[in-house]
C-alpha cells in the first residue's frame, strides 16, 4: 500500500473473520516493533504473543472494548471475536517510563498487520493485574497494553468532527465505524 493510504486504513476494529494470522504475518509485525525508534535506545519493551484459541479467550475475558458504545454494541461477540492478541511489556530495569516507546512500536505493529489487512485494536481498558499474573510478568515488568488482531470482517471510515469536541466514534446503518477526527484547522497552528 502507498503510505497516506495505509495511514488511513490502519484504524481500529473490533469485530474479526475468524481466520488465523500466519506466523509469518506475526513476525513481520514484531520485527516492525523491534525497529521502533526508542528513548536513549534503550529497547525496554518486550512481547508476549497469544494465539492458542483457548489462551485468546482467557486473554479477550479480561478486556473491555469500545467505550462509547453501549456493550452489546462495541464488545465482539462469539465468531468475531480477535484471533490474536500481542502484549506490550515494560521492563523496568531498563527504563522507568517507556510510553512513548510503547506508542511508537504499537504504532508500528499495527501498520504493519494492516499492510496484510490484518486488522487491531489497542486495549489499554484490561484487568491487568490478572493478565499480568496470566503471563508470567515479574515485579520489573510492567503491562503496558494488550494489542488484538484480526482480519475485519467490517469498515471502519474517517469523517471530519463538525465540531472540534464531537469525537465520539459510533456504528452506522450497516454496523461500519465512523470515527470523527478534528479538522487540521482545529488542532494545528503555523508560525
Amino acid at each position: 500500500m502507498e503510505l497516506m493510504e495505509l495511514l488511513t486504513g490502519r484504524r481500529t476494529y473490533r469485530r474479526f473473520l475468524q481466520k488465523e494470522v500466519s506466523r509469518d504475518i506475526i513476525d513481520e509485525i514484531l520485527y516492525a516493533a523491534r525497529l521502533a525508534s526508542s528513548a536513549a535506545n534503550k529497547q525496554p519493551l518486550s512481547y508476549v504473543v497469544i494465539r492458542d484459541a483457548k489462551k485468546v479467550e482467557d486473554v479477550f475475558q479480561c478486556t473491555r472494548w469500545a467505550g462509547y458504545l453501549p456493550p452489546g454494541d462495541g464488545q465482539p461477540k462469539d465468531g468475531e471475536k480477535p484471533v490474536l492478541f500481542i502484549a506490550v511489556v515494560e521492563n523496568l530495569s531498563v527504563s522507568q517510563d517507556c510510553d512513548t516507546d510503547a506508542g511508537l512500536a504499537i504504532g508500528n505493529m499495527t501498520l504493519a498487520a494492516w499492510n496484510h489487512g490484518v486488522g487491531s485494536c489497542i486495549i489499554g481498558a484490561c484487568d491487568k493485574t490478572k493478565l499480568s499474573a496470566m503471563f508470567g510478568l515479574t515485579q520489573e515488568q510492567k503491562l503496558h497494553t494488550v494489542v488484538a488482531f484480526g482480519y475485519p470482517s467490517h469498515k471502519s471510515r474517517i469523517t471530519d468532527a463538525e465540531e472540534p469536541g464531537d469525537i465520539k466514534y459510533y456504528l452506522d446503518e450497516n454496523r461500519d465505524y465512523v470515527v470523527p477526527k478534528r479538522k487540521r484547522e482545529d488542532v494545528v497552528t503555523f508560525l
